[in-house]
């Protein structure tokens, strides 16, 4: 009998930067359902990658002297390392730069524009380049980003736009129709009170003021714009071709049972990538869940904030099993989770190590001390050991109630409340009691079996969530790997099993000043050791005197045509303005350059560069690896002032 196919994804991770915890989050928490699904019997795909196009990260690599393809391979890789390293199970790591995901988005784009649902217009509005996002003056708050609250810049270029109010009523009626199919429920009516009853507006899909994207093949001065291109991942990534050619997994798998996503881009995935599919003739995917947010105890993680934590710091300090354990139970179903040094070390000592790791250790300890390692069932019984079977064997049912309904914190609660339940049996029964009895040794072996087999049913459920711990439990006491079905019986555990000789401390208690002092090494900055660099010759102030530097305030900038690197800059030095031309385009858009206050050698005799006149000279700084910064002054200065 085959499987029952299963397909579930994650957002793809843009790919600007190292991902944080919040970041990784999403990756271990749809680790934990495509592995629980596993072990349920379903034959599962999971799906997870980057999205590697678009202005922010085209400005980026040029910041850092390197192209978008070299930027995004780095970077990717930085992802890619962290998702193994977090020990994720994923059958597919799609890239947005992949070729055969190249071409089908181009096919997707040309299908949408040749059967009308895509017309090409003209967007003007504000922009949010870290967002790739453009928003109205209405949609502004403070006069900045709804969204991420950082500056927008005005911006008006040709465009082609994805017809949404076509779509707009057989969307709401596919809503109302499958209750299911936005999660949690606060999320649903979100979508629908805020964006989709007061009406769509048509969605801009490709650019012109850059070139990092997709081109449109049969207009090629546009790329694709992020969503068209990012949002069909999930069906690029099964072989899916838009001639008709699709794989055989397309085929298996599509549509998708859960979209994992976080909820700040639920819009994209419940509002557009439902509208294109609709446009496309393809199914919808069955469920989109918006997790929320894993934040710190100070507000939302930010570089800009000194409070971000990374995925692979808390790994060196605790183990892969305690941060996946972490994030996986603090995070509740719809309000967002907070993370916090204290609070890791607090539930590492509680949980961890106390409730689990000592509860195995002290079982281990005493089949060696009383019976040589040996755990034989008597089954001399009574209501107490009935309890706990009960207890056990029901553990199971509702583990599986809470992951139907995606609640995962509340699957791990359940199993970690059966670990407490077999530490109170032991407080109940008092084996160390029992030991000084002879006439009471089958009592004892009853005990001591029904622990063990009450924790081998909690390591099989937990290995979804922990699996390297599973593992370990399962190994310590020389037990079979078991099934889902081996856990609807109580007893499976084979009769005269030796467990090991010395038991394993799975998770050793903490001091959190120890942890601190540790966090605090891993957060301080390297010094820098500077750069050397050749010595000129000695000059006297009389040479320097020769020099006049000023400041300038860029009033317009743009590129030169037929030029690799050169800019050419309007500055305003005092009551004249100066045409500067700098090698600085591989470090600097014209955008960015318009406004800043720069220092400028202006008794430079004038020059032509690439035919253009170039009066005077802007100052940068450079490092070792060739990236160039401009110099400016520490306070605002007006322009015209001299430097000296």
């Amino acid at each position: 009998m085959s499987k029952k196919p299963y397909y579930i994804t994650t957002a793809i991770a843009y790919t600007s930067g190292k991902p944080h915890i919040g970041n990784t989050y999403e990756i271990v928490l749809a680790d934990s359902i495509a592995r629980y699904k596993r072990f349920e019997g379903y034959d599962v795909r999971f799906q997870t990658g980057t999205d590697e196009h678009g202005q922010k990260i085209e400005l980026k690599a040029a910041e850092a002297g390197i192209t978008p393809k070299e930027f995004v391979d780095q970077t990717a890789g930085e992802i890619k390392r962290i998702w193994d390293l977090m020990n994720t199970s994923y059958d597919k790591f799609i890239r947005t730069t992949d070729a055969d995901h190249e071409r089908q988005v181009q096919k997707i784009f040309k299908k949408l524009y040749d059967q009308g649902d895509i017309y090409k217009g003209e967007y003007e509005g504000m922009y949010c380049t870290p967002c790739e996002s453009f928003f109205t003056e209405s949609q502004l708050v403070d006069g900045k980003c709804p969204d991420c609250g950082r500056p927008c810049q005005p911006a008006k270029e040709e465009a082609y736009f994805l017809k949404l109010g076509k779509y707009e009523g057989r969307l709401i009626e596919y809503i109302n129709g499958h209750p299911e199919f936005i999660q949690p429920e606060s999320r649903k009516n979100e979508m629908m009170n805020n964006f989709l009853l007061p009406g769509l507006q048509d969605l801009c899909v490709s650019r012109t003021s850059f070139k990092w994207g997709i081109p449109v093949d049969f207009d090629p001065q546009h790329v694709v714009y992020v969503w068209i291109d990012a949002l069909s991942n999930y069906i690029t990534g099964l072989g899916f071709d838009m001639d008709g050619n699709s794989d055989a997994l397309y085929e298996k798998y599509w549509p998708c049972d859960l979209h994992l996503i976080g909820k700040d881009i639920l819009r994209f995935h419940t509002i557009y990538w439902p509208i294109m599919l609709m446009a496309l003739d393809l199914p919808l995917p069955k469920q989109v869940f918006g997790h929320p947010w894993l934040i710190q105890s100070d507000g939302k993680m930010s570089k800009s904030k000194g409070n971000v934590i990374y995925a692979d710091d808390m790994v060196d300090l605790f183990g892969v099993d305690a941060v996946r354990y972490f994030v996986l139970h603090e995070m509740p179903f719809e309000n967002d989770g907070v993370i916090s040094w204290e609070l890791f070390v607090e539930r590492l000592n509680s949980d961890l190590a106390n409730t689990l790791g000592n509860l195995v250790n002290r079982t281990i300890s005493m089949s060696n001390k009383y019976f040589d390692g040996v755990v034989s069932n008597p089954s001399v019984s009574g209501e107490v050991d009935d309890e706990l079977i009960r207890y056990a064997v029901d553990t199971k049912v509702r583990v599986a109630k809470a992951m139907d309904r995606l609640r995962v914190a509340d699957a791990i609660t359940e199993i970690f409340n059966l670990f407490k339940r077999c530490n109170k049996y032991i407080d109940e029964t008092m084996p160390w009691a029992l030991a000084r009895d002879e006439s009471r040794a089958d009592r004892l072996a009853t005990v001591l079996y029904n622990l063990a087999e009450s924790i081998l049913i909690g390591a099989a459920l937990l290995e979804p969530f922990m699996p390297e711990t599973a593992e370990r439990i399962t190994a310590q006491f020389q037990a079979p790997k078991r099934s889902i079905e081996d856990l609807d019986t109580f007893g499976t555990y084979p009769s005269g099993t030796r467990v090991t000789k010395k038991p394993e401390i799975l998770f050793a208690r903490l001091d959190i000043r120890e942890v601190m002092e540790r966090v605090e090494a891993l957060q301080k900055e390297p010094e820098n050791p500077g750069i050397d660099i050749e010595k000129k010759p000695e000059i006297t102030i009389e040479d320097f005197d020769k020099l006049q530097l000023r400041i300038g305030e860029i009033l317009a900038c743009e590129e030169v045509k037929k030029s690799k690197k050169l800019l050419c800059s309007q500055v305003k030095i005092g009551g004249e303005v100066r045409q500067i031309v700098s090698g600085i385009k591989a470090h600097y858009s014209p955008e960015e350059m318009v406004g800043k206050k720069v220092v400028v050698v202006t008794n430079l005799k004038p020059a032509k560069l690439a035919g253009i006149e170039s009066q005077g000279m802007i100052l940068c700084a450079e490092d070792d690896k060739g990236n160039l910064a401009l110099v400016t002054a520490e306070k605002d200065m007006p322009h015209g002032a001299e430097v000296r």
